[in-house]
């Protein structure tokens, strides 16, 4: 039991990214919860990218966008509503079904774009 405890901490790390733009996560400061991005309402969960992911997800689906901020959410204040399911490339990504509430989010942060039309993500993406 002790192994499989410590698999399950290195393939599902403590923190996770949504990244979304500056006035959806604007109106989620205002409103203490994140309801979801256009594409989250959609599929009817929120996607999040665990650090590893987080440079592919940005460079697929955000793509030379400005006005982006990156939030990290820590993963033990949702253990009823986050799941981890297969998505892109086979690989296992964290879904949240429901709001997320900003009281599990331990940081936010710009994401600028360097001169190349990349953005740059924080130090603090681990």
């Amino acid at each position: 039991m002790r192994y499989k405890h410590l698999y399950q901490w290195r393939a599902h790390p403590m923190l996770i990214y949504k990244i979304t733009d500056a006035a959806s996560w604007q109106l989620a400061l205002d409103t203490g919860r994140f309801d979801g991005s256009p594409d989250d309402l959609r599929d009817g969960f929120i996607h999040l990218s665990t650090a590893a992911q987080t440079a592919a997800t940005l460079a697929k689906h955000f793509a030379r966008r400005g006005d982006l901020v990156i939030a990290a959410v820590d993963v033990q204040s949702l253990e009823t509503t986050l799941k981890w399911e297969v998505s892109r490339g086979g690989d296992t990504f964290p879904h949240i079904y429901g709001p997320l509430p900003i009281t599990s989010v331990r940081w936010w942060k710009p994401l600028p774009l360097d001169r190349d039309g990349a953005h740059i993500l924080p130090d603090d993406v681990v």
